[in-house]
């Protein structure tokens, strides 16, 4: 949580605490900080299909689709109260319009078919106070909690804890390796915090996800963005885009190979089912010819007579590569390599190298210099 001197951001859960004059704290829907935000660009325009669902977020990337049953005018950004399993919760809306049924669509949920969890009603300053009671106690909550479960040896880590909005129930996100027994751990945390507990295991980009980041690339982390399934990522998705095989380079914050390692793979799926695969070098009438590395988004193959040395390379289009091939198993040669025009490295121009840095630097004139000497020879006259 940001604070200042006139608000607090509470990024968790997308919201700006501002006090009033006498000091009680007033909430407001911060939208560029919600995570898993969905842009509405759909605004204003009208469904009856869905005008009474609306998606409410809780804390981090917990969202659901909710009914409201209130009776209430509600919109983006009220924070009203919902129904939970035990009790209620408290949650802020964060899409409302059509947008809303394209995210069932999304998510597999059928409209006609699915019972929706209702919306009682706005959120009053009582209930926004209670809510404020419980999200101070999730930090304690969080520390006492790992203690509690290294105590009993358990091979599992609290990643988050999330306190329902009436303060009476508290999820603990964890991460294991394996099946975890936590049957006495739910005792353990039953009898310290006196609350109902349940327990959601998930995985590191799933934790990832909760508490949020920034990545390498200086965005922020796909996964606290907009990826909700997460797809298996291996090895293979780096050697088919010519990737260094560096763990340090392929791994995420998670620890785990980055999501976007998938984003190009059917890219290069395309491209590479153009590309010949070159098993045995290219016979010309004045040598062979060796691959030595390939181009695969612009389907160009590099070709050296040196089998061992890229000095000169010769590029070749794959559809020419597959061309010559075919020759060659026919027993045909090509004349060479040599009259294709060579490869030339690309010429890089620095906008500073241009112009001289002092171009900006206001000329010396001579007038300086001229009066002076028209002063010393008018004192020489006299």
């Amino acid at each position: 949580m940001e604070e200042n001197e006139s608000y607090q951001i509470d990024c968790s859960r997308g919201v700006i605490v501002t006090r009033d004059g006498e000091g009680a704290p007033e909430f407001t829907y911060r939208e560029g900080c919600c995570k898993l935000k969905d842009h509405n660009y759909l605004k204003g325009v009208v469904d009856a299909s869905c005008k009474d669902l609306f998606e409410v977020r809780f804390k981090n990337t917990r969202k659901g689709i909710y009914r409201n049953a209130s009776g209430q005018n509600v919109k983006l950004g009220d924070m009203v109260i919902v129904e939970a399993a035990t009790g209620c919760d408290l949650g802020i809306i964060t899409l409302e319009g059509p947008l809303v049924a394209r995210q069932m669509k999304c998510k597999g949920i059928d409209a006609e078919n699915t019972e929706f969890k209702r919306i009682y009603r706005k959120a009053k300053q009582t209930d926004i106070e209670k809510w404020q009671e419980a999200i101070a106690r999730e930090q304690d909550t969080m520390i006492q909690a790992r203690k509690i479960a290294a105590e009993m040896g358990l091979e599992m880590k609290i990643g988050d804890v999330e306190f329902q909005g009436d303060g009476s129930k508290a999820i603990f996100y964890y991460i294991a390796d394996g099946r975890v027994d936590f049957r006495q751990l739910i005792k353990a945390f039953a009898e310290e915090f006196r609350i109902r507990i349940e327990m959601k295991q998930i995985g590191a980009r799933q934790e990832a996800g909760l508490i949020g980041g920034l990545g390498v690339c200086g965005r922020e982390l796909c996964c606290a963005r907009y990826i909700t399934n997460f797809k298996s990522i291996s090895t293979a998705a780096a050697r088919l885009q010519d990737l260094s095989l560096n763990p340090q380079k392929l791994a995420g914050q998670c620890g785990k190979l980055k999501c976007c390692l998938n984003y190009e793979v059917a890219t290069y799926q395309d491209a590479q089912s153009r590309i010949p695969r070159v098993q045995e070098p290219l016979e010309f009438k004045d040598g062979q010819a060796f691959l030595r590395k390939t181009d695969i988004l612009r389907e160009v193959m590099y070709f050296s007579y040196d089998k061992s040395s890229d000095a000169d390379l010769y590029p070749l289009e794959a559809a020419d590569v597959m061309e010559i091939i075919r020759m060659n198993r026919n027993g045909i040669k090509p004349d060479s390599l040599k009259v294709e025009p060579e490869a030339s490295s690309p010429e890089f121009v620095t906008a500073a190298g241009e112009d001289s840095i002092s171009r900006f630097d206001k000329p010396k004139g001579r007038r300086k210099h001229g009066r002076g000497r028209g002063k010393s020879a008018r004192k020489e006259g006299k």
